[in-house]
């Protein structure tokens, strides 16, 4: 007969930390959030490892390059999306490999012939204010001229004028070529008391821009996360079915670590990707997969070769495995078993593998009570896909800004290789919805947030670091009152208008 689990699954919500003994040197600022990204051998260092336990997730809504390069900045990895073609995710992971910090590659363009409401569209779309001319509307064509909202009035000109009749063009621009150092552009910049400089090659192509805004934080960022040539590390999703194709691809474009995209990993198909590339491409090649939600899950993987593991079925917030299916765990019980065959693991090899807690995160505080239970990184989705530096368009509902984010399950992402099983190309039925989430702003200004409420999260629990969160955690369950208890409750809360 089946096995039955005497235990009810459950989710990071029905816990709290206990807090524990705090001395005076327990003060956020101490603490540190670096953590090991791949597996690695007792008494060496991991081959790789990020300085905040963050990643983004292996979707079409979420991570491009550009967000990629904003994660990169604050110490985290992106993993870029897969279900594109191989070379359009190799442009995306080269990129980023050669990304100039204060360098920006336009994304909001336009041609001479296209009219004030295309630009009306675009600055709506991205929330950009300069919008480069160019002579076919793409990143890097001729460079014809700029658009700023001082070169037109909405009120006193129609929604058909072209573009061509209102921009500043470029012969009365500043501009310079480009190999401009970071530090002569910004020098530029101020002397001729403008906000945007366009840096163009040789064929008056468009190469960069360089903002007056972004001077701050173009200063070096001491927690950015580089590989030995002082490049932006990124990731990439892979997936069990064109990876001899796709790996190469990817590893020339200089991806640091790939991962295995797949709704559910306990798996041969991921075994003899894994073999693959570690046959053709050595040791050296770092490859996580996933995702499993119990030990003997787990321990297929590990033994497989896997270099780091993501726990969870069904537990993203655009997620509908479980009610289509019936397939998955509450995220939170799932971490504690693959948690703890982690740690039996290593203790029988001498091997530490990393694991990647993947859905689940509703709240900031989520994300350090999946630390608590074990986890070394989080992979986000729906976290990231609120920020500026997301694919997706910004749009307002009902007053509201808000930005697209639909799942990789979905008919929209077409992804069908996460869910095949070996036959047609195409989704049978859909695993993901098609949706909204609150527009949240700077990537930077909320990863700050949020790791601030970690940092004060673990002092309070007498750890300064990951692993010594994990040692010292005391976690209870709590009870639905309890969590009613412990929100705003019994008083009339003042609007905030």
């Amino acid at each position: 007969m089946a096995f039955y689990y005497q235990e009810p699954s459950r989710t990071f919500s029905e816990y709290l930390l206990i807090p524990g003994y705090s001395s005076t040197k327990c003060i956020p600022s101490e603490v540190r959030l670096n953590t090991p990204l791949v597996r690695y051998e007792k008494g060496e260092k991991p081959a790789l490892s990020i300085n905040i336990p963050l990643v983004s997730a292996i979707m079409q809504s979420v991570s491009d390059d550009r967000l990629a390069v904003a994660l990169a900045q604050e110490g985290g990895l992106s993993f870029i999306y897969g279900s594109q073609s191989v070379e359009s995710q190799s442009e995306m992971v080269r990129k980023v490999k050669k990304y100039r910090a204060g360098f920006v590659v336009s994304d909001s363009n336009v041609s001479p012939e296209m009219t004030l409401q295309d630009v009306l569209d675009i600055t709506e779309r991205t929330g950009h204010s300069t919008v480069a001319v160019t002579s076919d509307g793409k990143p890097g064509g001729k460079l014809l001229g700029i658009v700023t909202n001082k070169d037109y009035r909405v009120s006193r000109m129609g929604p058909d004028t072209k573009v061509g009749d209102f921009m500043t063009r470029f012969e009365d621009l500043v501009y310079a070529d480009e190999e401009t150092s970071l530090k002569a552009a910004n020098d530029i910049i101020w002397e001729h008391k403008i906000n945007c400089l366009p840096l163009v090659n040789k064929k008056q192509e468009l190469v960069y821009l360089v903002f007056r805004k972004d001077y701050d934080t173009h200063k070096k960022n001491e927690n950015e996360l580089i590989d030995g040539s002082k490049r932006y590390m990124v990731g990439a999703g892979i997936n069990t079915r064109d990876y001899k194709e796709r790996v190469p691809a990817l590893l020339d474009a200089g991806a640091d670590v790939l991962c295995i995209d797949s709704s559910e990993g306990f798996s041969e198909w991921q075994k003899i990707t894994i073999d693959y590339i570690k046959e053709t491409f050595g040791p050296e090649v770092k490859v996580g997969a996933g995702n499993v939600v119990d030990a003997e899950g787990f321990r297929f993987l590990a033994d497989a070769g896997a270099d780091f593991i993501k726990v969870g079925i069904g537990g993203g917030a655009i997620c509908i495995t479980r009610e289509q299916k019936g397939i998955g765990r509450g995220q939170a019980t799932a971490l504690i078993e693959v948690a703890k065959a982690r740690d039996e693991y290593y203790k029988e090899t001498g091997i530490y593998i990393p694991i990647c807690s993947d859905g689940g995160i509703v709240h900031d505080y989520h994300i350090t009570l999946a630390l608590a239970m074990g986890a070394d990184f989080i992979m986000l989705g729906r976290y990231f896909a609120r920020f500026d530096e997301s694919p997706t368009k910004r749009v307002n509902i009902n007053g509201s800004y808000m930005k697209e984010y639909w799942g990789e399950g979905s008919a929209r992402a077409r992804n069908w290789q996460r869910y095949d099983m070996g036959g047609d190309k195409k989704l049978s039925f859909e695993e993901g919805v098609d949706s909204f989430v609150p527009y949240a702003g700077s990537l930077k200004d909320n990863v700050t947030l949020t790791l601030s409420k970690v940092r004060s999260t673990m002092c309070n629990c007498g750890a300064l670091t990951i692993p010594e969160l994990q040692s010292k955690a005391k976690i209870t369950l709590v009870s639905s009152t309890s969590i009613v208890e412990g929100g705003a409750h019994d008083v009339m809360l003042r609007d905030k208008r």
